[in-house]
């Protein structure tokens, strides 16, 4: 049996794209929704704004992590692949898709996408990494943007 290396799950969030997008594209704001519970903090003024951005996350573990982003279109699309500082990108990619139903309604796809991944260290928590886990996060990203 091949083992499942992409994983995601959608939802629908009554609120604008532009205002979830916020919610994903500033790290600051990232731990208020992570429904991994993965993520302690981030600095402000870190506002992913193209490919090529790289922000800082702090996990719960106390590490902090370089994200890559590798996709990016505002307001609808935005990936990265965290790595340790200054280190290789082990090969697992976090995405979020938006698509506008109609103003007031934003369909939201988050994806884990592990196929690329190389540290054996990382493959148990890859395996772990749930369409639930996707779901989660849009959950909580859809009650905080739903209030804003």
């Amino acid at each position: 049996m091949t083992e499942q290396r992409v994983v995601s799950a959608s939802g629908v969030i009554e609120a604008p794209a532009e205002t979830v997008f916020e919610y994903i594209a500033d790290p600051a704001r990232q731990p208020e929704w992570d429904g991994n519970n993965n993520l302690t903090s981030a600095e402000p003024d870190q506002r992913v704004r193209a490919v090529g951005d790289v922000f800082l996350m702090t996990l719960t573990n106390g590490k902090t992590r370089e994200n890559h982003v590798v996709e990016f279109a505002e307001g609808q699309l935005i990936a990265w692949k965290p790595s340790p500082i200054g280190g290789s990108q082990p090969g697992h990619l976090w995405r979020w898709e938006l698509r506008a139903v109609d103003p007031a309604r934003t369909e939201v796809t988050h994806t884990y996408d592990w196929t690329a991944l190389s540290d054996p260290a990382r493959l148990e928590r890859a395996r772990n990494t749930t369409a639930e886990n996707l779901e989660a996060s849009i959950l909580r990203l859809k009650k905080v943007s739903e209030q804003a």
